[in-house]
């Protein structure tokens, strides 16, 4: 600052600007932490100890997806689960039962981010953290609505999916 003396308009304006940073700075500070990753368990937004779901690459065709299901798969035992990619869209698959599966798509209907991570029988979203159970309801926000799920049926270790 120069050795100028401030006129009174001049000292306001500046005392406005500093107050409105300082309340702009608290506001981000409440929002920023329920949106992030890391932090406390018990934060809505932890995503820390999640592991990534392994990727399956599958071919989308006439409106199904067919996925092996069989001894070498991610989904050979029941309570796992897998992110299927095919040519279109992404896919959450999770073996509920020796003869029954629950498909997902995978995109979080908070904003739009691919699930990518899975824990104790939960989706979680990478970006905002918001999980679901195994049937794509919302266990926990931001996201306001559940995943949209997809009739399936097995048959020869082969999981066909039904868009």
């Amino acid at each position: 600052m120069n050795s100028k003396t401030q006129t009174r308009r001049e000292f306001c304006t500046q005392a406005c600007q500093a107050a409105s940073l300082a309340a702009l700075a608290g506001a981000l500070g409440t929002v920023a932490p329920a949106c992030g990753s890391g932090g406390s368990p018990t934060d809505p937004g932890f995503t820390g100890g999640i592991s990534s779901l392994q990727l399956i690459n599958a071919t989308e065709s006439n409106g199904t997806v067919v996925v092996d299901v069989g001894p070498s798969s991610a989904l050979a035992t029941v309570g796992s689960a897998a992110l299927i990619q095919t040519q279109a869209r992404f896919l959450l698959v999770g073996r509920t039962a020796q003869d029954a599966f629950s498909a997902l798509t995978a995109i979080c209907t908070h904003q739009t981010c691919t699930i990518s991570g899975f824990a104790n029988q939960t989706y979680v979203c990478p970006c905002h953290g918001s999980r679901f159970d195994l049937n794509g309801q919302v266990l926990a926000g931001p996201a306001p609505f559940s995943l949209r799920q997809y009739a399936s049926q097995v048959a020869n270790d082969q999981l066909t999916i039904s868009l």
